[in-house]
């Protein structure tokens, strides 16, 4: 089943979204918000599945479907963490910083806390007061559980995710550096990120999602060219099973609990650095990393972070090129 939160009220209004996309029905007398349903999914998880498949067979009343009258799924969450399961992007981001990568990073999951108080909407703009903060897009795949309790096991986890979706987790690359060298991680620097249109049931996703993990091209678009395909199930270190135990280690994850997959990010065929798309690669899920390898090819940088009236989508698509989630569409607004 697919689910969205339409506009009005700040935590929006679920619906149920048919497959294509095209369709919806009011969810309302099942629970009145995502969060709701979240919260007592064993008795809403089964009415919302009947619900989408009444849908489907035009069993229901329906309206028009248009992904700009959405808000992020959980328009706002208890909780927002998000890892870093494409250990090749860190690995090319620090390199940038002049960091060196402990070897642990490989073993055991890198992870922060985000802030989840509120979200924009998927085709809201990205405010950016000042541009040389270095105003950045992170294509990701993020997942929301239903309770998990303190020591989780991988497999507990995997049985606790209800929902998947697209994530742009917005950085201010140029205050990064500052904060971290505090010891205290991001605040200033990890401004509000956006979700997909809409979110998705693992089984709903039939053989995209298998080992916890997503498998498709994530596509991201910078001005209406294309600028990354990778694929989110390969070269991803930690699948979700692993980040949500790795983040209920030492406490409870409550239901709607965010976890993200960090920035999507494929090595080269030969096991280089990825290249961009014009040179037969698959591209970036990031500004950042572009940067990198041309920083390590080049000796400096030459693509720029984003500037105001610069706009990015994000969006994966089935084997039939339908789209999945809905198209995260944001433009830059110099506030």
């Amino acid at each position: 089943m697919k689910l969205a939160s339409l506009k009005g009220g700040r935590d929006g209004r679920l619906v149920v979204v048919s497959n294509d996309l095209a369709w919806f029905t009011d969810a309302g007398t099942i629970a009145p918000t995502l969060q709701a349903a979240l919260d007592n999914w064993e008795r809403c998880g089964p009415m919302l599945a009947g619900l989408a498949e009444s849908l489907e067979h035009g069993a229901v009343p329906k309206e028009r479907f248009h992904e700009h009258e959405a808000l992020s799924p959980l328009p706002r969450a208890y909780q927002w963490v998000d890892g870093s399961a494409y250990v090749n992007h860190v690995q090319l981001v620090r390199k940038a910083r002049g960091a060196e990568m402990p070897e642990s990073f490989w073993t055991d999951p890198l992870m922060y806390q985000g802030a989840s108080d509120g979200f924009l909407a998927p085709r809201d703009p990205i405010p950016l007061a000042d541009a040389s903060w270095g105003c950045d897009l992170e294509g990701e795949v993020a997942v929301i559980v239903d309770d998990v309790p303190l020591g989780a096991t991988r497999e507990e986890a995997l049985a606790a995710i209800r929902l998947v979706m697209l994530c742009n987790d917005v950085s201010l690359r140029n205050l990064i550096p500052g904060e971290l060298a505090k010891g205290f991680g991001f605040l200033q620097s990890k401004p509000a990120s956006a979700f997909s249109p809409v979110a998705v049931s693992p089984d709903a996703l039939g053989e995209a999602w298998k080992g916890g993990k997503l498998h498709g091209a994530l596509l991201v678009e910078l001005d209406g060219k294309d600028f990354g395909r990778a694929d989110a199930g390969v070269d991803m270190t930690f699948d979700f099973g692993t980040l949500v135990a790795h983040a209920a280690k030492t406490r409870s994850l409550c239901a709607g609990t965010i976890v993200g997959s960090g920035t999507v990010s494929n090595r080269d065929a030969d096991g280089g650095p990825g290249k961009p798309i014009s040179e037969g690669g698959l591209g970036y899920s990031c500004l950042a990393e572009v940067r990198t390898v041309e920083t390590l090819l080049h000796g400096a940088p030459k693509t720029p972070f984003l500037l105001g009236g610069d706009t990015i989508r994000i969006e994966m698509k089935d084997a039939k090129g339908h789209s999945i989630f809905g198209a995260i569409e944001q433009t830059v607004e110099r506030i």
